[in-house]
């Protein structure tokens, strides 16, 4: 069994890239009810915050489960492979919130957990399946936000076209109370048990759990909330400059229907297991709102430079993953 020091340090690295997860991916929850002005920013994190710690109280373990057994295979799995992995992600959420671009920090991680396995167990070392259902729904999620994103406006639309700006104004400023809230549900309930998969992982590898346990014990979920809870509270400003005012101006009636797009989406991959980018989710769905204004609405540009963020994710994710697995293979810990 290995050192109970080594396996701790192991969790706490797990914990740490929960909590860039949360600073990282705040923009996502607060970005749009900031940039609405319906909330300040220091009160938004703290609405997102709250709502991201109880959402273990409404959803499932299935992403944790598909995370923590349906990505590597259990051979590949070792406690090199893990930190690798996990180092591979930190560095690539990082260097994207250093830059202000809104990547995936759930694709952050799977990449490079999918590198060091790969460099350490080759192709053998990789579930396939689980695999391509996570790289699909780097284009379904954020065209089932964006969808759902579109019809909610343009219903509001054709619901509200009697009542007046003012009238519409002062009604979605208090419903995007309820629609932040709800996408934070969503965010907490999809990426925090991210972290849960692979704190989950560990303990069975370690030996602390037994290998067919079924999912992760309470202690595991309350510590990932709440790290995830503590990011958000941080807030990733530049991010939320990005999501909030450079892809398209928005009014609290499209915040509200964005947020709602991009909650029910979320909601959807949650209850089916499938570990989703919140960060491309609620990306779709304010490109959807801004197109029921036409297309030059939306920003393209800025929009294009986060889909390349989006590609390059995974693949650089892994090249980390698999240059720190080597490094640590080098010194003798495989």
């Amino acid at each position: 069994m290995p050192d109970p020091w080594l396996v701790w340090s192991i969790v706490g690295l797990a914990l740490i890239f929960d909590f860039i997860n949360g600073f990282h991916d705040a923009a996502n929850s607060i970005a749009t009810i900031v940039s609405t002005r319906v909330l300040s920013p220091r009160a938004a994190v703290i609405w997102a915050a709250f709502f991201n710690f109880v959402a273990f109280l409404f959803f499932g373990l299935h992403v944790a489960k598909t995370i923590g057994k349906g990505t590597i295979d259990p051979s590949a799995v070792t406690l090199a492979v893990v930190t690798a992995g996990l180092i591979g992600s930190i560095f690539w959420n990082l260097l994207t919130w250093w830059f202000g671009i809104p990547s995936s920090s759930s694709h952050a991680l799977v990449g490079g957990l999918a590198g060091a396995a790969l460099v350490a167990k080759g192709p053998d070392g990789l579930i396939a399946g689980g695999l391509l259902k996570i790289g699909a729904f780097i284009f379904v999620s954020p065209l089932v936000g964006l969808a759902l994103a579109f019809v909610i406006m343009t219903a509001t639309y054709w619901l509200c076209r009697r009542s007046s700006p003012s009238r519409i104004s002062k009604l979605f400023k208090r419903l995007q109370f309820v629609s932040a809230a709800a996408y934070s549900l969503g965010h907490g309930g999809n990426d925090a048990q991210k972290t849960m998969g692979i704190i989950f992982m560990v303990m069975i590898t370690s030996g602390r759990l037994p290998a067919d346990a079924v999912e992760p014990p309470l202690w595991i979920v309350l510590a990932c909330h709440l790290a995830m809870g503590l990011g958000t509270l941080m807030g990733g400003w530049r991010i939320v400059k990005t999501m909030g005012h450079k892809i398209c101006k928005l009014q609290p009636v499209h915040g509200f229907a964005a947020e709602t797009g991009g909650a029910l989406t979320l909601y959807g991959a949650t209850w089916l297991g499938i570990p989703v980018s919140t960060t491309h989710t609620i990306t779709g769905a304010i490109v959807g709102v801004g197109t029921t204004r036409g297309i030059r609405a939306v920003k393209w540009g800025v929009a294009g430079r986060v889909l390349w963020a989006w590609i390059l994710t995974i693949p650089c994710s892994a090249a980390v993953g698999a240059i720190f697995w080597w490094i640590f293979s080098a010194f003798g810990w495989h």
